[in-house]
């Protein structure tokens, strides 16, 4: 298997060269040259299948033969950890859980099999440490901490705004020590992205092995699309169609889906729920995509003004905005309408959501006003990563589960830094 970049098709890399990369000398996205949809008898047939022996059949053709098909399958094994149940809030609309793992959030995945993917390709080779550079509004940061944690020959630097995550989301990236360093950014999160992307284009960076462990880099975006077939398999007996909403800020999971559809799982329409920071939305609207510095909202994951992944959309419908206007839909909500959103649900279902996936309810309501089809919105995130918004918009109390309980006496450890050369002179010097 092939990458191409999207700014430069005759730039071709291996997986492994992606993987490595993060992204492509012309700042463009890894995309790759072939999709082939699986065996029909596959997906009629799913639910025969372990969600292990599913997510082979998925990644396989996407990693060819650059990891051996035992390797690959014990990378999966050791990802896919947790469950991903689906549950029924009420007719017509379920949420797919996505914070099972080790950090409470749907980016787990991703970051173990990124995380084990660098581990094989350094197994055999005696070569100079990689770092991993990674920008998070949230939950990558805890989730590629987690994955990386004490992986040999691979140092994670992640960059989060200040003052715009959750206090369990700063404890869960600041706290681990070791091969982790956390930078506590004076701005918002496209700073921080900004910052890693120029870090990548830098002549001078180029001895510092650096790669991605954002959405933009192939091995954390296209594990996500396990979620979307692991749902499908859980509900088939309907019979319904199937549409999924998914609450997204740099739109690598909705993303995801996408290509699973492409794989041929039956997907009748993808909702895009966004908060404020509405540049998709909009573009749907307009048709001129028009990115805006970021908003600060409750549901701080989704705070990004200029999605990275929507690149990716537009290439899967190869270019064709109508195309995909007819598969795909995207709304926008305030703060306000997410609490109301959550004390609804809560009121209605005695179920706890957190802020994104209330913003995901929200858009499969907005869809089923005129349609009559199966809404699996994403619950992508535990509600204690939130516990201030959900113990005050629902007046409960949330239990601690026991693995946000293990960092929460923690010491956070950070550098807080303003500018890029506050991050070249770290990444050179690894001090400031």
């Amino acid at each position: 298997m092939k990458y191409y970049s999207l700014n430069n098709k005759e730039h071709k890399v291996s997986f492994k060269e992606a993987v490595i990369n993060g992204i492509a000398p012309d700042r463009g996205l890894y995309f790759p040259e072939e999709i082939t949809a699986l065996d029909a008898h596959f997906i009629d047939n799913i639910t025969q299948f372990s969600n292990e022996e599913i997510a082979y059949k998925v990644i396989a053709q996407f990693v060819g033969d650059e990891i051996d098909e035992a390797s690959l399958k014990e990378i999966i094994k050791d990802t896919l950890v947790f469950d991903f149940p689906t549950v029924k809030v009420e007719d017509d609309i379920y949420s797919l859980e996505l914070f099972h793992g080790p950090t409470m959030a749907f980016k787990d995945v991703g970051g173990r099999f990124m995380a084990r993917c660098l581990g094989y390709f350094n197994k055999d080779v005696q070569q100079e440490q990689v770092t991993v550079l990674v920008a998070t509004s949230g939950d990558t940061g805890g989730a590629v901490a987690s994955g990386f944690l004490g992986v040999d020959g691979v140092n994670v630097v992640i960059l989060y705004p200040s003052g715009k995550v959750s206090d369990i989301q700063e404890k869960q990236l600041t706290t681990l020590g070791q091969n982790i360093t956390a930078l506590e950014v004076n701005g918002v999160f496209d700073d921080c992205q900004d910052m890693v992307k120029n870090a990548f284009l830098d002549e001078e960076l180029k001895d510092q092995n650096l790669t991605s462990a954002n959405s933009i880099n192939v091995a954390r975006w296209l594990p996500q699309m396990f979620y979307f077939f692991f749902a499908y398999k859980q509900l088939k007996q309907l019979n319904k169609e199937f549409v999924f909403v998914v609450p997204s800020g740099n739109f690598g999971n909705i993303c995801a889906g996408m290509m699973a559809a492409k794989l041929g799982l039956p997907v009748k329409h993808f909702v895009a729920a966004t908060n404020v920071n509405d540049t998709v939305p909009r573009f749907l609207v307009t048709g001129t995509y028009e990115p805006k510095p970021s908003k600060q909202t409750i549901s701080n994951a989704m705070d990004v003004g200029n999605p990275s992944n929507f690149v990716r959309i537009q290439e899967i419908y190869n270019q064709n905005t109508e195309a995909l206007k007819a598969h795909f839909s995207s709304f926008s909500y305030t703060d306000e309408d997410t609490r109301k959103a959550m004390k609804s649900i809560y009121e209605t279902s005695s179920y706890v959501a957190d802020p994104h996936g209330a913003v995901g309810y929200l858009g499969a309501k907005n869809y089923l006003k005129t349609n009559n089809d199966l809404c699996v919105f994403l619950e992508t995130a535990h509600p204690v990563k939130f516990l201030d918004v959900v113990t005050d918009t629902l007046s409960i109390e949330v239990p601690i589960p026991t693995q946000i309980e293990a960092v929460l006496d923690k010491e956070k450890k950070s550098i807080v830094i303003d500018t890029y050369s506050d991050l070249k002179s770290f990444l050179n010097n690894r001090t400031l």
